[in-house]
């Protein structure tokens, strides 16, 4: 696959400072940061952004977390290696996810599973961390920006 977009505004500083704002954002929400690759990864996963898998699983390993669970992550309701607060959110990221023709979507039930397991603070973190990954996902499939690349 080839990049469609040759220059990708690297050198746009508002850009950059505005991504990385929303990083922040995310990271001060106290949400574990392997939770957070692993909810990158599976909205990845399911939007099928290669570039985005990729660097879910790169980003899972880099905060610490184990083989098994990043490759178990696709089918995490059938898989014994999460707790019961990473469920809630992969189902909150499934959901938020797929809003596609005609998808549920985020649940009564699912949101308050996930009100259980955090607060408010760390389910907005969450949610920001779910909206950005499948900002990029779109951006990356538009683009086809292959796995193994990075922007910036």
């Amino acid at each position: 696959m080839e990049n469609r977009l040759k220059n990708k505004n690297t050198d746009n500083p508002d850009l950059w400072t505005a991504i990385q704002h929303l990083h922040k954002a995310i990271a001060a929400g106290g949400v574990d940061s392997k939770l957070l690759a692993l909810l990158h990864l599976r909205a990845s996963q399911i939007n099928g952004c290669s570039a985005c898998v990729h660097a879910g699983v790169a980003g899972g390993k880099q905060a610490g977390d184990t083989d098994e669970r990043l490759h178990n992550v696709a089918a995490w309701r059938e898989a014994p290696f999460y707790t019961d607060a990473e469920r809630a959110a992969l189902a909150l990221a499934e959901g938020a996810t797929r809003l596609q023709d005609g998808a549920e979507g985020v649940t009564d039930e699912i949101w308050a599973e996930a009100t259980v397991h955090f607060t408010e603070e760390q389910i907005g973190a969450i949610n920001l961390e779910i909206a950005l990954t499948n900002f990029f996902n779109r951006l990356n499939r538009t683009i086809k920006e292959p796995a193994g690349r990075t922007w910036g």
